[in-house]
């Protein structure tokens, strides 16, 4: 870890721009999960708030898998875009917590919403919905696209060991959705789309966040269930170390590539994993308070669909609207991040 902290990746940048926000949804179950409910763990629910900020979170009935989020939080996207779902040409779905590993969960979710566009899973975990954003941006700004349908959604719920006290209470399950269209030529320095964004990866990380037994590495045996290794395991000192440090100089970097600096963003969007990474990272940043959307204590670590979450609340809440400047920063397993300035 030391030589994580010490000797990070660096991370690659790009532009994206000519593109605009067409809409934007999220869904949430509503089996709402507080932290009294988590007595059985043996934790005091004041002790995880302390602990993360978190108060609640929402767990998906088991009837409910990650493309039913993710349909549930396009169809709100569509809605709000007002557009024609024939149009969407391209979706592309963060996460990490897919229906099953074949067939995708994007062509689950294209199937859902009866849509006749080619669609793909982009697996970063808790930076998902960041490299999904850039991927369909790609796709609009060289003209390959003409509506893309953008989703973060996973269903935590299902991977987290439930008798861990140190991760079950951190994470709740949840989706957000974004629609992409070219937004035509603009005057220099009124651009929509990413200002600036970046995406990295440090693979020394790899087993500070990881499910053992989920793939080809170990296929399941009894023998690993009843050691509980299908289940996530996080190195939860480890991982908060290294992404304080990571957002707040990733968020300097991108900003300071669009050509802005940082009092003139209008809100930061960060990845809701834990309340005092936030904290630590607007601290760095010397920022007030409100600069910031925070609703984990609502909703807990949502990963891929954490990101897309928050925007929507604060796009419903007009804390931000057409023509906004954010910043949008993911970070978590692999370890992946992806930070862009986004203009709205």
């Amino acid at each position: 870890m030391s030589e994580i902290l010490t000797s990070p990746r660096l991370s690659r940048f790009g532009r994206a721009v000519g593109f605009r926000l067409a809409g934007i949804g999220s869904y949430v179950p509503p089996n709402v999960v507080t932290n009294a409910d988590l007595a059985r763990l043996g934790c005091d629910p004041d002790w995880i708030l302390t602990r993360s900020g978190i108060r609640e979170r929402r767990h998906a009935p088991a009837q409910m898998a990650t493309s039913d989020l993710a349909a549930a939080a396009a169809e709100a996207a569509l809605a709000d875009g007002r557009v024609d779902r024939a149009a969407v040409d391209l979706l592309v779905l963060g996460t990490f917590t897919p229906d099953m590993l074949i067939p995708s969960t994007a062509c689950i979710v294209q199937e859902k919403l009866g849509l006749d566009a080619p669609a793909m899973d982009v697996t970063a975990a808790c930076a998902g919905f960041a490299y999904a954003l850039v991927t369909a941006a790609q796709f609009v700004v060289a003209g390959s696209s003409k509506l893309s349908l953008v989703v973060g959604a996973d269903t935590n719920s299902r991977v987290v060991d439930p008798d861990d006290i140190k991760t079950w209470p951190l994470f709740g399950d949840g989706a957000g959705a974004v629609l992409l269209e070219p937004s035509g030529p603009a005057q220099p320095g009124q651009e929509l789309g990413l200002l600036s964004f970046s995406l990295g990866s440090d693979g020394r990380g790899a087993g500070l966040l990881a499910c053992p037994m989920s793939g080809s590495r170990q296929p399941v045996t009894p023998e690993g269930v009843a050691q509980r290794k299908q289940f996530m395991q996080m190195d939860g000192r480890a991982v908060f170390k290294w992404a304080i440090r990571l957002a707040e100089e990733n968020i300097r970097q991108v900003v300071q590539r669009s050509g802005l600096s940082l009092d003139k963003i209008d809100l930061f969007v960060l990845h809701q994993a834990n309340a005092r990474i936030i904290e630590g990272a607007r601290t760095a940043l010397g920022l007030p308070e409100d600069r910031f959307a925070v609703n984990l204590d609502r909703y807990g670590n949502t990963s891929s669909g954490s990101i897309p979450l928050a925007m929507d609340e604060a796009w419903r809440d007009k804390r931000i609207g057409p023509g906004s400047t954010i910043v949008v920063c993911g970070f978590g397993g692999g370890l992946a991040w992806g930070s862009a300035v986004w203009r709205l």
